[in-house]
């Protein structure tokens, strides 16, 4: 196994042992950057019912858009409220529009384009970050995207929570992890970013599971990462999965020692968007423990430095 060399490592991200989305952000644009999220008003083919119906079972009423604006109110409104909020933590800083809530490539490209762009024209914006599925990218789309991609600093996101297909089915994904490479493979011949969301903790994974996704995120042609903290939320179908023993919540010293590992195999210049996650006090079920942010991300900082690691230790291109 390769091992590369501290110096050329794990100095490389100011104070952190890993490449993070603060750090990429002060080298692209030399400031502070931070998301601002919306809900544009979509829905999701995995709630419809035209491929599935219920949803992920893990996903909020809200489309994971808990944070993001209320879709009440029209997206210029949204983004100064949210914005507005942000800048109580960061006077002085840039944005990028995070159309956030539900699957928002899912609509005519006509309508794509009236909501992105109206974010676009919004002053501090730098940049627009998508969160859609793999089997919302019609080519029409991705040709907008494209387009995008030449002017504006552009990320989609994507869910791929587990390469596990019995997880998947657990979850109601409903996608093949062979549909999500197809979706990588579409936008990045276009050069669009691409950020990859997993999830540990998901019902009746192992340790090894998990680290067997990120072991496969390291080999894709993906530019960034967000490795979430399962959350159990009221009104959500796990719940039921909950309550039938079929989810263990993690322990924060093992979600810690997890995230460490799986450091330690992303190749350095994946950026990390993410290494937890949030979910509202009022819905959180549990693990508890994961509403103390910090103390979670400080013990993070804290495992790499005891075991004087960073991100890329191990990993290799297979």
């Amino acid at each position: 196994m390769t091992i590369l060399e501290a110096p050329s490592t794990a100095s490389l991200w100011g104070d952190k042992r890993f490449h993070t989305w603060n750090y990429e952000m002060r080298e692209q644009f030399g400031d502070k950057v931070f998301k601002v999220m919306l809900d544009a008003g979509f829905t999701c083919p995995n709630r419809d019912g035209s491929i599935a119906k219920g949803g992920c079972t893990f996903c909020s009423a809200r489309g994971s858009g808990d944070f993001a604006g209320s879709r009440r109110d029209d997206l210029v409104t949204q983004f100064g409220s949210v914005r507005d909020r942000q800048h109580l933590k960061w006077p002085n800083a840039k944005y990028i529009g995070y159309f956030q809530a539900y699957t928002n490539t899912y609509a005519p490209v006509e309508e794509l384009r009236e909501y992105y762009e109206v974010i676009l024209e919004q002053p501090g914006v730098v940049g627009l970050s998508i969160a859609t599925r793999p089997d919302c990218l019609q080519g029409d789309v991705v040709d907008y995207l494209a387009e995008l991609n030449e002017r504006t600093y552009l990320w989609v996101e994507m869910g791929l929570q587990t390469i596990h297909e019995s997880t998947s089915q657990l979850i109601n994904r409903a996608h093949d992890t062979e549909c999500y490479l197809k979706a990588v493979e579409k936008l990045r011949s276009r050069g669009i970013r691409v950020c990859t969301h997993i999830i540990h903790g998901l019902p009746q994974e192992t340790h090894e599971m998990m680290l067997e996704t990120v072991s496969a995120v390291s080999q894709m042609d993906v530019q960034g990462i967000k490795i979430h903290l399962l959350h159990l939320m009221r009104k959500t179908p796990m719940v039921k999965q909950y309550e039938a023993g079929l989810l263990r919540f993690l322990e924060q010293d093992e979600y810690v020692k997890l995230i460490a590992d799986s450091l330690e195999m992303l190749p350095p210049e994946m950026i990390v968007h993410r290494l937890t996650g949030d979910a509202p006090r009022d819905l959180l079920i549990g693990p508890m423990w994961s509403l103390k942010k910090w103390e979670v991300l400080n013990a993070i900082d804290d495992e790499l430095k005891r075991r004087d690691t960073w991100q890329g230790k191990y990993w290799r291109k297979r």
